[in-house]
């Protein structure tokens, strides 16, 4: 039996990572992990599974070389490997998903455009408007995402304590809110919540991984 071409060995390895992007719940958590450091119980939280289960899919993730570890104490925290390049595996596998799949454009028209029926921001419309300091930028994850990476000049507000931090934001700018990426329903939320309250607002089209990923400056949080 011959031995498999040189092409074909970077075919199987291909495919290996392939079959481990091939879950719902391992995109789930590379959606999680491309905000930041998180450690097990932290991922099962977010995700709804159990503790066994999540460690499962991890080390599936882990063996395609997709994640990596490091021990911090009592705890395994688990990071993309190469964030870059596996959030914009995540991304191109979005866009053929909204080209091919009729059950992806359905859902993406009954939450994200029927939603919200101004046209999310892009990233470099938003670029234009930050240099000349005409927009409030809102970032609505969690603060402990916040803290790992985040857009130069943001505001955190988590989604969860918007209501009661309205006083926070200008009401004689536009606010611009992104979240974790483009199948993130918090900045949906928030700007729904946002025109309600009558402000002007609208939300960015992809998240901090992308802008990220696009290799734009970012900042982190002194604690």
């Amino acid at each position: 039996m011959s031995q498999p071409s040189p092409k074909q060995n970077i075919f199987i390895s291909l495919a290996e990572i392939a079959q481990a992007i091939g879950h719902a719940h391992r995109l789930e958590l590379l959606e999680y992990l491309a905000q930041g450091q998180r450690n097990v119980e932290e991922l099962a939280g977010l995700t709804g599974l159990t503790f066994a289960n999540t460690s499962r899919h991890l080390q599936i993730l882990r063996r395609a070389q997709l994640v990596s570890t490091e021990r911090q104490g009592k705890y395994v925290l688990y990071s993309l490997n190469g964030p870059t390049e596996v959030t914009t595996l995540l991304r191109a596998l979005g866009v053929v998903g909204e080209r091919n799949r009729a059950e992806v454009r359905q859902v993406m028209q009954d939450y994200f455009t029927d939603q919200d029926a101004l046209a999310p921001m892009t990233q470099l419309e938003l670029l234009g408007l930050l240099r000349e300091d005409r927009v409030t930028l809102l970032d609505v994850r969690p603060e402990y995402e916040f803290v790992q990476g985040h857009l130069p000049g943001a505001l955190n507000i988590p989604l969860s304590e918007l209501e009661t931090c309205l006083a926070s934001l200008p009401r004689d700018r536009e606010v611009v809110a992104y979240c974790r990426g483009p199948y993130c329903v918090l900045s949906v939320e928030a700007v729904a919540l946002l025109r309600a309250k009558g402000f002007r607002v609208r939300r960015l089209e992809d998240g901090f991984p992308e802008w990220k990923a696009a290799g734009r400056d970012v900042q982190l949080k002194v604690v």
